[in-house]
């Protein structure tokens, strides 16, 4: 069994028409706003808190593009937990439509949330 069969990925989707640009390709924007989600999805996973806003997202290169009809798997791991931050890497795959099993690395980026409460103010992370 493949190491990418083995993970579990936080969020995993086929890319529609409506995240296209003229050209077919999936816009940047659209891959940055998932690997926010699956990096939130990591942290609430990983420290139980159900509460954390987007405080940086480390370089974002992208080495691949994603087409229509590409199913995308957004895998994220904790990187590291402080006191009111957690970073968590999240790297991203496509498969691509029409060739099952071709996968490809679309990007990577380290994501760093901050724990808050339900009035905004940032909180320790509870483990």
């Amino acid at each position: 069994m493949s190491d990418r069969e083995t993970r579990d990925a936080a969020i995993r989707l086929t890319m529609m028409p409506r995240d296209t640009n003229a050209h077919g390709t999936v816009f940047g924007g659209i891959i940055l706003s998932y690997i926010d989600v699956a990096g939130g999805v990591e942290s609430i996973r990983h420290t139980k808190h159900n509460r954390f806003v987007t405080v940086a997202m480390r370089e974002v290169i992208f080495h691949q593009p994603v087409f229509i009809g590409d199913l995308v798997s957004f895998y994220a791991r904790t990187e590291k937990v402080g006191n009111t931050s957690i970073t968590v890497h999240v790297d991203v795959e496509a498969e691509r439509f029409g060739t099952p099993g071709v996968v490809v690395k679309v990007t990577e980026a380290e994501v760093v949330f901050v724990a808050i409460d339900e009035h905004g103010k940032k909180v320790s992370i509870t483990r």
